[in-house]
C-alpha cells in the first residue's frame, strides 16, 4: 500500500468540492484548507471536520507545513503562476486549476521549476475527464471514427460578473481557452504547429481597457504537425448571449460526433449520411475507486445532505477523475496526465491564438515544449 498523501486545498469556492473527494480517496491522508475569508474557512472546516491546525488564511503559512505533500490551487487566474512556483519551491507537488499561467514565459518557468525540484505538476483540466470526452476517446481508440477529417470546439459563456472577481473583466477570451483546446489536443494527439485567430465584435470600454483586448470573442484555426486535420475553435466570455457550452465536434470517414446544442438535449452520433442518433454518454464511476464513484453521478445523492457534495457533480462528472489522477500519481510515483508539458502546450495554444488576433490575424507559431518528442 502506497503512503497516504496529505493535501492542502487553497481556494474554497470551487475548491471546496474537492475536499471530500480527497478525504474519501484510498490514498487520501490529511486535508488542509486555505482561504482569505475567515467565515468561509470556518464553514468549510466545520462541514468537513478539518482540524483547526489544518485551517489557514495565509497560503504561505500553509506551505510551511512539513506534513503536506501536495497543494491543490483553486484560486483566481492571476494567482496561478505565482502560487504554483511557490508550492514547487516549497517542496510540494502541485495541482492547479486552469489555465496554467498567463504568458509563455510563465509556463516555461513552471516547467523549469518542476525539473529543478523534481516535484509533480498537474493542470486540473476538467474537459479531459467529462463523460463526453471519455466516451468519444474510447470510440476513437477502437477505430470507430475511421480517418479523422475535421475537429471543432468551443467554450461559449456570457459571464455575469457578480461574485466572479474583477480580474475577469475584459480577460482575453483565449487566455481562458483550455476547456475548448484540451479536448482537440487529446483527440488528435499531435503537436500544435500554428494558429490564425480573428477577434470578433467588441466589448464595452471599461472591459477593453483592463487587458487591452477589445474583442467580444475570438475564433481560431489551428494546424498540427504530421496531420492534415485543421481544428476550428471559438471562445467568448462577455456581452454575447448564449447558454454556457464547453463542447467539441469530431468528424471522421466512418462516424461523427456532435455536442448537444442545448444542455440535456442529447449529443448526436452520425454513422451515415442520413443516420443520426441522439445519445446520453454513460457515467464513468467504474473507472474510479469505489469510495469516490458517487461524485461522478448526474443525480443528487440521497444519502448526502451537504450542498457542496450535491453541487460537485458538474463538469461532466470529471471532478473525482482529476483528483484521482493527481493523488494516484503522487502515491504511485508516476507522471500525472496533463503534466507541466501538456499543460503548457494547451495553455500556450490559447495565448498564441490571442496574439494572432491582436496582430491582425497574422499566423503565429505555437511553442513546442516537447509533448510529443520521441
Amino acid at each position: 500500500m502506497a503512503k497516504k498523501v496529505n493535501i492542502g486545498v487553497v481556494g474554497l469556492g470551487f475548491g471546496r468540492e474537492f475536499v471530500p473527494i480527497f478525504q474519501n480517496h484510498p490514498y487520501g491522508g490529511k486535508v488542509a484548507i486555505c482561504t482569505r475569508t475567515p467565515s468561509t474557512l470556518k464553514a468549510v472546516g466545520d462541514e468537513f471536520g478539518i482540524p483547526e491546525e489544518l485551517r489557514y488564511t495565509d497560503y504561505y503559512e500553509m506551505l510551511k507545513n512539513p506534513e503536506l505533500d501536495a497543494i491543490h490551487i483553486v484560486t483566481p487566474v492571476p494567482e496561478h503562476y505565482r502560487q504554483t512556483i511557490a508550492a514547487l519551491e516549497a517542496g510540494k507537488h502541485c495541482a492547479c486549476t486552469v489555465p496554467m499561467a498567463l504568458s509563455i514565459e510563465e509556463c516555461q518557468h513552471i516547467i523549469d521549476t518542476c525539473k529543478k525540484t523534481g516535484k509533480k505538476y498537474m493542470m486540473m483540466e476538467t474537459s479531459l475527464y467529462t463523460r463526453e470526452f471519455l466516451y468519444v476517446k474510447k470510440l476513437l481508440d477502437e477505430g470507430k471514427f475511421g480517418r479523422l477529417q475535421f475537429v471543432r470546439s468551443d467554450h461559449t459563456q456570457n459571464l455575469a460578473m457578480d461574485g466572479w472577481g474583477s480580474y475577469w473583466d475584459g480577460l482575453p477570451p483565449f487566455y481562458y481557452g483550455t476547456h475548448a483546446l484540451s479536448p482537440v489536443l487529446g483527440i488528435l494527439q499531435k503537436q500544435p504547429k500554428s494558429v490564425i485567430c480573428h477577434g470578433t465584435g467588441h466589448v464595452s470600454a471599461d472591459k477593453a481597457e483592463k487587458y487591452g483586448c477589445p474583442f467580444a470573442g475570438e475564433t481560431a484555426t489551428f494546424t498540427f504537425k504530421d496531420s492534415d486535420v485543421v481544428v476550428e475553435s471559438t471562445r467568448w466570455l462577455f456581452e454575447t448571449i448564449r447558454q454556457c457550452r464547453e463542447g467539441f465536434d469530431v468528424y471522421g470517414t466512418d462516424m461523427s460526433f456532435e455536442w448537444e446544442q442545448v444542455i440535456d438535449d442529447g449529443h448526436v452520433i452520425y454513422t451515415g449520411t442520413d443516420d443520426a442518433e441522439k445519445i446520453v454518454c454513460p457515467d464513468t464511476g467504474e473507472m474510479l475507486p469505489e469510495s469516490i464513484r458517487k461524485y461522478t453521478l448526474r443525480e443528487a445523492i440521497s444519502d448526502v445532505s451537504q450542498a457542496s457534495f450535491r453541487q460537485g457533480l458538474g463538469h461532466g462528472g470529471s471532478h473525482p477523475h482529476i483528483a484521482h489522477q493527481f493523488i494516484s500519481a503522487i502515491a504511485e510515483d508516476r507522471t500525472p496526465p496533463v503534466n507541466e508539458i501538456e499543460a503548457a502546450t494547451i495553455t500556450c495554444m490559447g495565448i498564441s491564438a490571442h496574439k494572432s488576433a491582436m496582430n491582425g490575424s497574422a499566423p503565429v507559431e505555437i511553442p513546442d515544449f516537447g509533448m510529443f518528442a520521441k
